[in-house]
């Protein structure tokens, strides 16, 4: 798939529009509802969620200097539930996250990541919603070694009967299959309640969905695994939840 690339390194354009967002204080207030479709690299279930060090990579045979390299490779199928920014409505707005945690992001410092909107998301939509993601203190407050903003593609996105599938691109650019955790006592799914997801002030708990299959399939940072880490979460955050209060 042919793809606009438009690199966006720390202090540069879409990191500096989230921040200026976040930093300003006639900022407007904002509510923020989304379900994720997401997979990794890791094992199940993800350390990066209860410390700041990915699984070494034994998945794909890595190693360095004899001992196995440390990443978590992952994918993002998002469906805006509901959300405001100021006047500008997020709710349906569908867009995929891939990228790379790296070795270590305890040092608020991550690999890259590529962003990909589905045509439908407005320009007004998109700048809200890397607003609300990217600023500092909100849902993912890193700073990345590269950011890149991909060609629009559709993002099919679809869950239910022990199933949770998102694709990009008709699954051309990458895709995501979950399935029912096998190790459930009945038919109910698996939840860990009461474990923060990285800057979100909510979550209704992770559904814990074993990946079949995680691909990004387009760039340099191309990657696939199957039988690794998967789950559903939905987060909430407002611009009250922010230190400064919005």
């Amino acid at each position: 798939m042919r793809k606009q690339r438009i690199l966006v390194t720390v202090g540069s354009a879409l990191f500096v529009l989230a921040a200026a967002f976040a930093e300003q204080a006639k900022a407007p207030a904002w509510t923020f509802n989304a379900t994720i479709i997401e997979a990794c690299s890791c094992s199940m279930f993800c350390p990066c969620y209860f410390s700041t060090k990915p699984a070494p990579g034994e998945q794909g045979g890595h190693a360095d200097h004899g001992m196995a390299a440390h990443y978590c490779k992952f994918n993002m199928g998002y469906k805006v539930n509901k959300g405001t920014y100021g006047a500008v409505k997020l709710d349906g707005a569908r867009f995929w996250v891939a990228g790379d945690l790296g070795d270590d992001f305890g040092d608020g410092k991550t690999e890259w990541a590529e962003v990909t909107w589905d045509p439908s998301v407005t320009k007004e939509q998109r700048e809200a919603i890397a607003a609300i993601l990217l600023g500092p203190g909100h849902i993912y407050p890193w700073s990345w070694g590269s950011f890149t903003v991909a060609k629009d593609a559709t993002v099919d996105w679809k869950a239910g009967d022990g199933k949770a599938v998102a694709k990009l691109d008709g699954g051309k650019a990458a895709e995501i299959h979950l399935v029912s955790n096998p190790t459930a006592m009945g038919n109910q799914p698996t939840v860990i309640k009461n474990l923060k997801y990285f800057g979100a002030a909510r979550n209704d708990g992770f559904v814990l969905m074993p990946s079949e299959l995680e691909a990004y399939r387009v760039g340099p940072n191309a990657f696939e695994f199957k039988g690794t880490n998967g789950f559903m979460i939905t987060v909430d955050m407002t611009s009250k939840d922010l230190p400064t209060g919005g």
